[in-house]
């Protein structure tokens, strides 16, 4: 594969999360450049960070770049791309947005262009993110082999259909926010205990590390579940007030509203 000249527009954290991996596992295969209309100071910031190039007409070297990835929020899809859609030729089109999938992309955009839908997690900033992506119509194998590199730069991937990367928005890219949350209740709960913030968090960090070790490596959750749980015992306790309250049930009802949530993008 030749260098790619890519160009991001936008730079928030998934962007920086993105060109972090990018430099750090795919250097070679790229060239960035990032624009962002609203944040001088943003791309300031990434330019003397990443010592990379930044743009603020970006509409003036679309045709020179080969790949473009769109990191900006979803309601701002419909006019950026009547924007591009005058400007492009061939390239690679790419957004992270929710919402946002092939069908839309190419509704948009000239005929015939190649577009791909990625969903990637915060996770990306350590290269460790669980991304689903799904490519459109016209995605050729060269252009999945660029795809593959940017997906690999950040962590792992799972290529699913447009209906599977909507139905798994809220377990791959809003999930890991719920996990934070239940991490923050268990320090907030240690610390009634007179344990500083600082145990605190490395006890419950290290906890969550290890649980999900195991989980790749030594069983199902509900094998590692029984397994931690004596039938009347004090674990037995807390997993019982746990359903007493519906902890499954609110998870799904919290992924429910988060997909519906990231729809409405798609169906306006």
């Amino acid at each position: 594969m030749k260098k790619q000249r890519m160009l991001i527009i936008g730079a928030g954290r998934m962007a920086e999360a993105i060109i972090e991996g990018v430099l750090v596992r795919e250097s070679d295969q790229f060239e960035l450049i990032v624009t962002n209309s609203g944040n001088k100071q943003k791309l300031r910031k990434l330019s003397d960070k990443f010592n990379i190039q930044t743009e603020l007409d970006w509409y003036k070297i679309v045709s020179k770049v080969d790949v473009i990835l769109i990191a900006a929020p979803p309601n701002v899809h419909e006019e950026l791309l009547k924007q591009l859609s005058t400007l492009i030729s061939d390239q690679l089109i790419v957004t992270i947005a929710a919402g946002i999938d092939p069908t839309y992309l190419q509704a948009r955009l000239p005929k015939g262009t190649p577009v791909c839908w990625m969903m990637p997690n915060t996770a990306a900033k350590v290269q460790k993110s669980m991304t689903t992506y799904v490519c459109g119509a016209h995605v050729t194998d060269s252009h999945r082999e660029i795809i593959h590199c940017i997906l690999n730069s950040i962590g792992e991937s799972e290529e699913l259909s447009e209906e599977e990367v909507h139905d798994l928005t809220a377990i791959t890219g809003s999930a890991p926010a719920f996990l934070y949350t239940f991490v923050e209740a268990l320090v907030e709960s240690s610390k009634t205990y007179g344990i500083k913030e600082e145990q605190a968090r490395n006890l419950v960090i290290n906890m969550v590390s290890g649980s999900a070790k195991m989980l790749q490596t030594e069983g199902t959750p509900s094998e590692l579940k029984d397994q931690v749980t004596t039938p009347g015992g004090s674990t037995a306790a807390g997993l019982d007030i746990l359903s007493q309250h519906h902890f499954k049930e609110i998870l799904k009802k919290a992924v429910e509203a988060t997909n519906a949530h990231a729809r409405k993008s798609h169906n306006k």
